[in-house]
């Protein structure tokens, strides 16, 4: 017998909630507020990222659309789409340049756990 999951969760880009990020904008296709999801997954138009890093979540990039850096602690590594980059706790990180980015969180997002640098 085949047992449905308990929660199962399809969001559209256009009716996931729109709020200003630190990179950008951001779209939560599954965030806080959904119950039991073990990582978070956000469509983000970044258009420059201000540095930051978390000291528990571990992040992935995937460029969707346009180009430009990542920036990984003070290094600027190119990106475009089909990039894939994988942020560990720790690392500051932000963007420079136009694009469409799905980044994951894992685990699940905890906005206190979002640390910005001093201008």
């Amino acid at each position: 017998m085949h047992k449905k999951p308990a929660n199962l969760i399809i969001r559209h880009e256009d009716e996931a909630v729109k709020e200003r990020s630190a990179c950008g904008h951001r779209y939560r296709l599954i965030s806080e507020g959904d119950k039991d999801v073990a990582a978070w997954a956000h469509a983000v138009d970044i258009d420059g990222a201000k540095l930051h890093y978390h000291k528990i979540c571990t992040e992935l990039y995937y460029v969707l659309e346009g180009e430009g850096k990542v920036v990984l602690d003070g290094e600027e590594q190119d990106v475009r789409p089909g990039t894939m980059v994988h942020i560990p706790p720790g690392v500051v990180h932000g963007a420079v340049g136009r694009m469409k980015v799905l980044v994951v969180g894992i685990p699940d997002i905890d906005d206190s756990d979002v640390y910005y640098l001093e201008d």
